[in-house]
């Protein structure tokens, strides 16, 4: 990683260093933003419960409850509706799947409007809740355009970050606001294990620091070594030889772990949908249903969310992934799995394989998912100091995406470099 952003800074590749220092310029932007409370209400104190993955996902930017309180949670919120009903529940969606870029664009713009629908019906509902009933409707009102405009600039940074930076502009954005959260969490978890009373305390807290910390950085290398790893299925074509690509042998990569996050993002909007409505309308016997059966330190609300979460890991792998296309796709180019017929075979042994790969991947997610509620009920520390979580695979999964950005950039770069010294060659 190092030696890719030395070849960054190197004069030759101005270029990309201006893109890697326009995307850092928007995200302090996107910090900045985070600090800017909203002109009349106060710094919520309480636990957000739920809510805390998107506080985590915005920096803390909702308990703090500034412009950019809702952050991007409305957009993708609206991305896994829109991807719902794509699935030829809404024929006009359905058609814009087949029209590749061009129906994607329209997709995403369709997609942008109800985000900001969404933005605007939450931050109402964030505003009554939180602001109580100290202001009228007018107030709520104000709140919840303020809300919504700073969502829609965030979209807006997000897009410049696309087209202007490296890597993809919402995830950095979402990255951007869990990393800001993680040097307070090792700071707060220091300041809770450590305890200067004695030089016993100092020592055994110092120790007990040091394995959080041992814990935490085994963590990030198991979710990188699960993030990357795939099972590569053996492909041929019955019009090239292996000889023709200098030996190498043609595989179709599936990762153990397709779906990546969103199996968790989904589960967790899913599952906070109660606890919003409850903070909005204040009803005491359904507030007191939401705590017993769908809080994550609960039995059964644990359980619902570790199920939601494989439920969703198997829905979202096969709605991105569909074999019997890419089993299409495979005889259409003339190629074939050796050992299994194409058609019907291939595609149910294309299902095989993702069906147990998906198993693998789910459990994966569960567990990350579920350590951090396990560790705080042990440990009785803050709910701020946590080991795992979805953050933490979030952060994982859109660095590894950005780091390959960068070195396929810089890797394409030197082929063109190496054509043209051959071109000038020959002349």
């Amino acid at each position: 990683m190092f030696a890719t952003l030395k070849q960054i800074f190197k004069p030759t590749n101005k270029d990309l260093r201006n893109r890697l220092l326009f995307t850092l310029a928007v995200l302090f932007i996107f910090k900045v933003g985070t600090t800017i409370r909203i002109p009349g209400t106060e710094n919520l104190t309480d636990n957000l419960g739920f809510l805390e993955l998107i506080n985590a996902m915005g920096g803390g930017a909702l308990k703090q409850f500034s412009i950019f309180a809702l952050g991007v949670m409305p957009y993708i919120t609206a991305s896994i509706i829109i991807e719902l009903l794509s699935m030829d529940i809404i024929p006009y969606l359905s058609e814009l799947n087949k029209q590749g870029h061009t129906g994607r664009q329209k997709k995403n713009q369709i997609t942008r409007y109800v985000g900001i629908i969404f933005a605007f019906v939450q931050g109402f509902a964030y505003s009554f809740a939180f602001l109580g009933t100290s202001g009228g409707a007018m107030e709520y009102i104000r709140v919840a355009t303020i809300m919504t405009a700073g969502t829609a600039f965030l979209l807006w940074l997000g897009d410049q970050i696309t087209q202007k930076g490296i890597g993809n502009g919402i995830s950095l954005i979402i990255m951007a606001g869990i990393l800001a959260s993680i040097p307070t969490m090792f700071i707060d978890a220091f300041t809770e294990l450590v305890k200067f009373d004695s030089l016993q305390t100092i020592f055994i807290g110092s120790i007990s620091y040091l394995v959080f910390v041992a814990i935490y950085l085994l963590i990030v290398i198991g979710v990188i070594y699960v993030q990357e790893a795939e099972r590569r299925l053996p492909m041929q074509y019955a019009n090239r030889t292996t000889s023709s690509y200098g030996g190498q042998q043609a595989y179709m990569p599936l990762r153990i772990n397709s779906s990546g996050v969103m199996p968790v993002i989904f589960a967790s909007s899913l599952i906070a949908i109660p606890a919003t409505i409850a903070q909005f309308i204040k009803n005491e016997s359904f507030t007191l249903f939401v705590n017993k059966y769908l809080n994550y330190n609960t039995p059964i609300g644990f359980t619902l969310y570790i199920l939601l979460i494989l439920f969703f890991a198997y829905f979202y792998v096969f709605l991105q992934m569909n074999p019997e296309q890419m089993a299409e796709d495979l005889q259409k180019n003339g190629g074939y799995i050796p050992g299994i017929k194409p058609g019907k075979d291939t595609c149910k042994y294309i299902k095989q394989v993702l069906s147990r790969l998906t198993i693998v991947g789910a459990l994966f997610l569960a567990v990350i998912a579920g350590l951090p509620i396990i560790f705080t009920n042990i440990s009785k520390l803050p709910s701020s100091i946590t080991i795992g979580g979805t953050g933490l695979l979030i952060v994982v999964g859109v660095a590894l995406e950005t780091y390959k950005q960068m070195e396929s950039s810089l890797v394409s770069r030197s082929y063109k470099k190496a054509g043209n010294r051959r071109g000038r060659k020959k002349a």
